[in-house]
């Protein structure tokens, strides 16, 4: 009896160092190395270049209109990040993950949004970050250095985001 439940919590364990491996293996990046190096157009027509936004604090936000995690995101993200830290060394650009310009006008125009959207049609910049899962933020501080990084919409963990950037921007 000893040995079949000391089996049965070794596979259990085994299998939790899988799942675990399985989500990590979604990031192709990691905090404290240079971001991938990459530009998009904005559905506005503004072109952003990452090595030419050094000096800022960068927030990229991967995400998809039809993602019902990024959905409850997106709202916090204007509220909470955009509204209180633009203009001050701070941008944030949210991509859509397989989405063409014409989609994410029409979705910026009916959400209100006012920060910065690009699409991301054939997941080009995406694949230099992640191969799975949204929504995801990088955070890069002033120099190019990811200095944060998340999978998915928690709370607690957006909060932590918020200080990041309260910290970096002081």
């Amino acid at each position: 009896m000893k040995k079949l439940l000391l089996l049965i919590v070794l596979l259990l364990m085994i299998t939790g160092a899988f799942a675990e491996d399985e989500e990590d293996k979604g990031s192709l990046t990691n905090v404290g190395q240079p971001a991938p190096v990459f530009s998009v157009t904005s559905i506005e027509g503004v072109r952003y270049d990452v090595e030419q936004l050094r000096g800022n604090i960068v927030l990229i936000n991967f995400f998809a209109t039809w993602c019902r995690p990024c959905m409850a995101e997106m709202p916090e993200l204007e509220k909470r990040i955009w509204q209180r830290f633009q203009g001050k060394d701070f941008i944030v650009l949210a991509i859509g993950r397989e989405h063409t310009n014409k989609e994410l006008k029409k979705f910026k125009r009916r959400k209100k949004y006012t920060f910065p959207i690009a699409p991301d049609p054939n997941r080009k910049v995406y694949s230099l970050f992640a191969e799975k899962y949204i929504p995801r933020n990088f955070l890069i501080d002033k120099q190019g250095k990811i200095i944060f990084q998340s999978i998915g919409f928690e709370k607690a963990e957006f909060k932590e985001l918020i200080n990041t950037i309260e910290n970096v921007l002081q």
